[in-house]
């Protein structure tokens, strides 16, 4: 292959880890604004959307195994889900965040540590901001034990692009040894 050819991929790879970097911040962008607009709901608000989506998992579940419940044990069972489900969210939604930040970041930081702590502390800042922001919320308080569970949500999403990345390098090379 000639250095021609090879510059040529490199920048056409370069170009494409650029465009998925610029999308990847807009998907940031928006996943925040959600995040502040969860953060936003009053205390009752945010609790009524717990209860409602915990309440949408009990009957599927219901109507999955072919039960039909009391609404004592229905209510129990949604009593039961409802903060699970909040926690949850908190880890999904950071989760996310860790994988956009990750490709935000991938074209212009090289791999290694250095990155990877920066995306973890991204994620960490966010978490607190979050947190601190809901402490102006009526029947809302800041927790750190939230804040913990949002980076370790970031940290999976950063583990799960890391693992990913390395599949998909261990492929490339089988394919160029073959």
């Amino acid at each position: 292959m000639s250095n021609d050819k090879i510059i040529r991929i490199d920048r056409k790879q370069k170009r494409i880890k650029v465009a998925v970097s610029i999308v990847a911040a807009i998907f940031l962008i928006v996943l925040y604004g959600l995040i502040f607009s969860f953060s936003e709901q009053d205390g009752a608000t945010s609790g009524h959307l717990s209860h409602e989506v915990s309440k949408w998992i009990v009957e599927g579940w219901e109507r999955l195994i072919g039960m039909s419940w009391t609404e004592e044990i229905r209510n129990g069972w949604i009593d039961y889900w409802e903060h699970p489900v909040r926690k949850l969210a908190h880890f999904s939604e950071y989760t996310v965040m860790g994988i956009l930040v990750f490709f935000t970041l991938n074209p212009w930081m090289k791999p290694g540590w250095k990155k990877n702590l920066l995306i973890i502390l991204w994620v960490f800042v966010s978490a607190a901001l979050d947190e601190w922001h809901q402490t102006f919320v009526a029947d809302r308080c800041g927790n750190f034990m939230d804040v913990l569970l949002d980076t370790s949500g970031g940290c999976f999403g950063l583990l799960l692009c890391l693992f990913c990345l390395r599949i998909c390098e261990g492929i490339r090379r089988k394919k160029g040894a073959v």
